[in-house]
């Protein structure tokens, strides 16, 4: 008789935003004249850009003719991707890093939850709190976890690291050493991060102690500080100790296209094992590369129609962001985030926890957000607002909010 993976059953609820997604598809089937303002899933709403509308059409032309026509792409991604991966996003911004240590995938979220079968079954990892859900339970699956207290909300074997207004939001240091450290910066859901100075203490540390980062980066293109690093190559010694996850998602508007990319470095090794050659295997095992017309729309990212018509959209999000911050704190709001990321992270007000907010917006404002909870036990008390919707959407929303 066959057996399940008895850690599925750990998993407390459903994902994060499917149990919105339920709420919400409630509360319009019983009242089909409300209009909802979706403020909630970080979903782009903005059209591709023409740049890669026109490479997406070219490609298309290319799959249609025997001579220019494409099968399986490449496991690891074409070379004309990784090559401009590598010069606009490394090496233009003085990192080292090479055309083999790029991994092309169909987007970070899969990439940032498959990344832990690299590690062993004991590994012991640190992640923010609040933090993207995935880190945790893509852990939990693989049974290194431990056991959940529904009381904290919190696992017996994740080491917590609190990012609260009382150290701005700014993970600390762990009392307890960890195998692993997921930082995601700028940070999803809080729309913080840090200083390029305190990057390299995490990676001072990390080396000191053995640790290894994963760095979430599918923010960076939101990043308008000097003083904020857009990729953790940036700091010396990260060769040795830091995996990076990008994304053309938030940058781009691929949520519904799905690209993304993984860097490795060769220096990356414990032992004899090489951490580039392990993923290099898994990667051509468990996965068949992303679409040649989807890898010429990356290209075109970097074309410099591309990245002109990309900083415009990318201030249209954050003129949404600001739109929503200095509208929040007018209407007496504790606001953070909406500078390096297109995130509004607001306290809940009259002493409200995440789901009771969620609920009273939904219900009284027909805005959806995600309570904070939904991101980890310091989350609660929390919200988050994205600034993807249209600025029609953003404003009417927010008017909203201001009446109630």
């Amino acid at each position: 008789m066959f057996q399940v993976n008895d850690n599925f059953q750990k998993l407390p609820g459903s994902y994060l935003f499917s149990t919105i997604a339920k709420k919400v598809n409630a509360f319009s089937s019983a009242n089909p004249d409300k209009k909802i303002i979706r403020l909630g899933i970080g979903d782009v709403t903005q059209p591709l850009a023409p740049a890669i509308i026109e490479a997406l059409h070219k490609a298309v032309d290319e799959m249609g003719n025997a001579e220019t026509f494409h099968g399986y792409a490449p496991d690891l991604g074409y070379d004309f991707l990784r090559n401009a991966i590598v010069k606009n996003d490394y090496q233009d911004r003085g990192c080292d890093i090479q055309a083999d240590e790029i991994f092309v995938s169909d987007g970070a979220k899969s990439d940032s939850a498959d990344i832990q079968e690299l590690f062993a079954a004991d590994t012991k990892i640190a992640v923010c709190d609040p933090v993207y859900p995935v880190y945790v339970d893509a852990n939990v699956m693989a049974g290194r976890t431990g056991t959940y207290n529904p009381d904290t909300q919190m696992w017996s074997n994740v080491i917590y690291m609190p990012c609260t207004k009382e150290n701005n939001f700014v993970p600390e240091f762990p009392k307890e050493t960890p195998d692993v450290i997921y930082l995601c910066l700028p940070n999803n859901p809080t729309g913080t991060t840090i200083t390029k100075s305190q990057l390299q203490e995490w990676v001072d540390y990390a080396n000191k102690v053995g640790a290894l980062i994963i760095y979430d980066g599918a923010y960076e293109a939101y990043i308008s500080e000097d003083d904020v690093a857009h990729s953790i190559y940036e700091c010396e010694g990260a060769r040795t100790c830091a995996i990076e996850l990008k994304s053309f998602s938030k940058n781009a508007g691929f949520t519904g296209v799905r690209l993304g990319y993984t860097v490795v470095p060769k220096d990356l090794k414990r032992g004899e094992a090489s951490l580039n050659a392990m993923w290099a295997r898994r990667h051509g095992t468990k996965f068949n590369g992303a679409p040649y017309i989807v890898q010429r729309a990356g290209e075109a990212v970097y074309s410099e129609a591309g990245k002109a018509q990309l900083k415009e959209q990318v201030a249209y999000y954050m003129k949404n962001a600001s739109t929503i911050k200095q509208g929040l704190q007018d209407a007496g709001y504790t606001v953070f985030g909406g500078v390096n990321a297109p995130y509004i992270w607001l306290k809940t007000p009259e002493n409200m926890n995440s789901w009771e907010f969620f609920d009273y917006l939904l219900e009284n404002a027909n805005v959806v957000g995600t309570p904070g909870s939904g991101f980890g036990p310091s989350g609660e008390g929390y919200f988050r607002l994205t600034a993807f919707g249209t600025y029609e959407n953003t404003v009417a929303a927010l008017d909203r909010i201001k009446s109630l």
